[in-house]
């Protein structure tokens, strides 16, 4: 009775303490600003039974994801033998399931062989951490508490397994030598390994250890519960509801400031009925200087991170040496929202405590990040990095002007020219008189009272970059020859500024962007055709936030539909003999799914032969050019991004490397350059691709 009652008073007090941990870990996520995520509630369900509960993530890297199906499965299934630990604890019986007769012994030698799994898989783990020690664990972020809390987890789960299969075998020995009222137990299938190390014990140390070993589990199942609130294994709780209140549709799409929007609206026209904020409040701090800036669910993915380090180890910036970690933005985030924690409770009459999140998270490290969501696409429980970076650019830029210098410079150029380069509007068309190309424009074709079946965007690059306006020519050409149905807008087209927004410009990128819906619903444009898969995200993805729906089409999607109607035959055998590698643009393929239309492409060219990089399709490594990155000097490093992507291609000994961006463009011919390898590596955009071989 005593036994049961002590064991009645350790679970209360671990639950009741379990309890408290997990309302201060409520309470900081719920700091954060609300937001409010209902749509789509039976996509969520899915797809947390997928990553969340399936692990699908996981297996991008199959022997990690192995042993950590081992650790998931196993200690899931061996807890089921918690419900008996704990009804043999409360109500003084023993072993109180074996009432299942010969089905008992079965159950036990089945949790006994995933304990013994978790065992075997945590073995691997601290090998990996701690003998072959793996890059990803010892980042300069992984200060001795990281390192030591993940030993801790390891560790523990080691012993709480070994003391599950010494009990088992303690008593099976008991058993069989007194032949008790549940003889029935029998031998468990793992534990009786253990036997014969134990069959020389008499009955009373046997007893002893059992009671041990029982009492060892159960109570260090209650203090591991409690100390997971306080360690990275809290994601074991926060992993289910953080993957289903995770983003849903295209990794690249932003969410727009919806107060910049009608302040914009009413700029452009006063007489405008816009939904103001609400009478008597403010419009208040455009991006996020501390974590009480973020929503709940950037919290709760900083509280969900398990720093496993995948985000970081195939983040460009950080491969490349330089000081951004995706996985210390959210262990800075955590970190300050605890240190905030407390400081309000020892001093609840303050306001702040004088720091903010900008103290943790440098300058250098927030400009680094090229926006390629490869630490999005990596994450094994939807955690979004890229967000978080985001609004601390938009802080700097909108609050601080605190911009660096060359994108201050591409701001006013885009602001003055409708470009990011000094280049005046009236020559947006001179690449196609250049070249003798006759192209329609939108205003002719209208005044007329034509409406052309899709408006081909250019592009700024598409209209200045020396480079890329050889694309648009060769575009165009195939355009025209196929007869296609298009116009452009010319003078009045301008720049998108995507990589504005992606610098932090918000008020910037929305002033071009209600300008340029305004405009092509003036011209009733249904359709657009556009080379660089930033303008497409922009157009298809973002635009519907401000009222612009159109159907965009990416000029290589665009392209294969041809191919595969027949409309195109690519019968040329100019590159017959010739190896292609393809460059996945990380704002068409991992931001946007698109992967098989440039390589279709590429497959259909006589007599070539496709090959792969290592890093390819959703795990391609960006060109370094995103998220602002072409209009300024990158971050210190070992190397600049670009010429770790065009060493990829190298590897594959390809004659031509093919890209389907013009930021990609720019970077794989700088980086062909920088290798001198100008006269044995080409590359070429898929629509010149398609052009050679079409002859034109």
């Amino acid at each position: 009775m005593i036994e049961n009652l002590v064991f009645v008073l350790v679970l209360a007090a671990a639950i009741v303490m379990f309890y408290k941990s997990i309302s201060r870990i409520s309470r900081m996520i719920k700091s954060g600003k609300p937001i409010e995520i209902k749509d789509h509630p039976e996509e969520r369900w899915k797809l947390m039974g997928k990553v969340a509960i399936g692990q699908s993530k996981m297996l991008a890297r199959p022997l990690a994801a192995i042993f950590h199906i081992f650790v998931y499965v196993g200690f899931l299934v061996v807890n089921i033998e918690m419900i008996e630990i704990l009804i043999d604890g409360v109500a003084g019986t023993h072993r109180v399931l074996s009432l299942t007769g010969t089905i008992y012994p079965v159950l036990i030698s089945v949790f006994e062989l995933f304990a013994l799994s978790v065992i075997l898989a945590c073995v691997v783990f601290l090998s990996r951490r701690n003998i072959i020690r793996l890059k990803r664990f010892w980042n300069k972020e992984m200060t001795l508490w990281p390192r030591s809390d993940a030993n801790i987890i390891l560790i523990t789960e080691i012993l709480l397994m070994s003391a599950i299969l010494i009990m088992n075998a303690s008593d099976s020995i008991l058993q069989d030598r007194n032949h008790g009222h549940y003889a029935a137990v029998g031998s468990f299938l793992v534990s009786s390994g253990i036997k014969p190390l134990l069959s020389g014990l008499s009955d009373g140390s046997l007893i002893f250890l059992e009671r041990f070993t029982w009492w060892f589990h159960i109570v260090g199942v209650l203090i591991f519960l409690n100390y997971i609130p306080f360690s990275k294994h809290l994601h074991v709780f926060l992993a289910f509801p953080n993957v289903f209140y995770s983003k849903l549709g295209p990794k690249a799409k932003m969410a727009a400031i919806s107060s910049i929007t009608n302040e914009i609206r009413l700029m452009l026209n006063p007489s405008a009925e816009v939904p103001l904020q609400t009478e008597g409040t403010e419009i208040g701090q455009f991006g996020a200087k501390d974590v009480h800036d973020y929503t709940w669910k950037n919290l709760m993915d900083a509280f969900t991170c398990t720093e496993c380090g995948r985000c970081t180890s195939s983040c460009p910036a950080n491969i490349t040496g330089k000081a951004l970690s995706p996985r210390k933005i959210m262990m800075d985030v955590r970190d300050r929202a605890e240190e905030l924690d407390s400081f309000y409770r020892k001093n609840p009459k303050d306001q702040s405590d004088g720091k903010s999140l900008l103290d943790k998270i440098t300058t250098e490290e927030i400009w680094a990040c090229t926006t390629c969501n490869a630490c999005v696409q990596e994450c094994p429980v939807n955690i979004d990095p890229v967000a978080v970076i985001m609004e601390l650019r938009r802080y700097l830029v909108l609050e601080k002007a605190a911009a660096p210098a060359e994108l201050n410079m591409m701001f006013t150029n885009i602001e003055n020219n409708g470009a990011p380069w000094q280049f005046s509007p009236e020559d947006r068309l001179k690449w196609a008189h250049d070249a003798g190309l006759e192209v329609p424009l939108m205003a002719d074709l209208f005044s007329q009272g034509k409406k052309p079946e899709y408006l081909f965007w250019v592009g700024s690059s598409g209209a200045f970059d020396d480079r890329y306006k050889k694309v648009s020519v060769q575009f165009v050409k195939i355009l025209n020859a196929l007869k296609i149905d298009y116009a452009v807008l010319g003078p009045e087209e301008t720049d998108t500024a995507d990589s504005a927004r992606r610098s932090g410009n918000e008020m910037l990128y929305q002033m071009q962007t209600l300008q340029i819906i305004e405009l092509l619903k003036n011209y009733e444009v249904k359709k657009i055709l556009t080379c660089c898969p930033h303008d497409f995200n922009t157009f298809k993805n973002e635009y519907p936030d401000f009222g612009g729906n159109f159907e965009v089409v990416h000029h290589s999607q665009f392209l294969s539909k041809l191919i595969n109607e027949g409309k195109i035959n690519l019968n040329s055998s100019r590159f017959k003999g010739k190896k292609i590698t393809y460059h996945d643009p990380c704002y068409l393929g991992r931001g946007n799914g698109e992967y098989e239309a440039p390589r279709h492409i590429i497959r259909e060219l006589k007599d070539s032969t496709f090959t792969e990089m290592k890093r390819n399709r959703e795990f391609s490594l960006c060109c370094g050019a995103g998220g602002g990155q072409m209009f300024k000097e990158a971050e210190k490093g070992n190397k600049e991004v670009f010429i770790e992507r065009i060493e990829d291609a190298i590897e594959t000994k390809a004659d031509i490397v093919a890209t389907a961006c013009p930021f990609c463009m720019v970077m794989m011919t700088d980086g062909i350059k920088y290798k001198n390898m100008e006269e044995t590596m080409k590359n070429y955009d898929i629509a010149e691709l398609v052009a050679i071989a079409m002859g034109l």
